[in-house]
């Protein structure tokens, strides 16, 4: 569907889906934190929907770019991940387990979002296909970087949420263990980048995920 843009015409409809789920993600992590009592994130004015607060230059903008300009339709990225300080917790391993599912969890309500407002886009029609084609096509958008940053986020390789997730219910001792490979947790993602192996391991459930949303976009 996107292969009949040009790439003006991409970047505008990917540009915001894109600036929210990576701006929401951040936030939510930092809301939920502050829920459980710690107020890091709050103390230093991260607690906003104002996406220069949380613009990474590598993770939020070149990484984003390049795949756009790839034409892969492959797309993610990330922001400077929003503080948290888990001595702040009553219970650090299972309140930050909490914490890190709050940015998955808000990606998928986010593509929620998305596939209502692409629904609105189908429902209009061709009645109106000035309005339609751009509610369709950035609704699309929308569904697919929030279900990819969703999914990735839940592999369970350090420091991405699903690890946190994982070094909640691993004995203390062991989830010591398994957060020492967060210092080579950037280069194992982006090694699985790199050969398609992520790609490989995401198709099943992002194909999943998709076709549902998509019915729910009437798409």
């Amino acid at each position: 569907m996107m292969d009949e843009l040009t790439l003006l015409q991409r970047i505008v409809v990917w540009i915001l889906p894109v600036i929210f789920a990576i701006t929401v993600h951040e936030v939510a992590h930092g809301w939920v934190a502050k829920r459980y009592g710690d107020n890091t994130a709050s103390a230093l004015g991260r607690l906003t929907l104002n996406p220069i607060k949380h613009v990474d230059l590598f993770g939020t903008l070149i990484i984003p770019g390049l795949l756009l300009l790839s034409g892969t339709g492959f797309i993610f990225g990330w922001a400077k991940p929003v503080p948290v300080d888990a001595r702040n917790f009553k219970n650090p391993l299972r309140d930050m387990a909490v914490v890190a599912l709050a940015g998955p969890v808000s990606n998928f309500l986010m593509a929620l979002g998305w596939a209502l407002i692409a629904r609105l886009g189908v429902s209009i029609g061709a009645q109106a296909e000035a309005i339609s084609l751009p509610l369709i096509y950035t609704g699309v958008a929308g569904i697919s970087i929030n279900l990819v940053l969703a999914l990735i986020n839940l592999l369970p390789i350090p420091p991405l949420d699903g690890s946190r997730v994982l070094s909640g219910i691993l004995p203390n001792y062991w989830a010591w263990q398994y957060n020492r490979l967060e210092r080579f947790g950037f280069i194992i993602l982006l090694a699985l980048l790199y050969t398609n192996t992520l790609s490989s391991i995401l198709a099943v459930p992002l194909f999943v995920a998709q076709k549902a949303f998509f019915s729910i976009a009437g798409l």
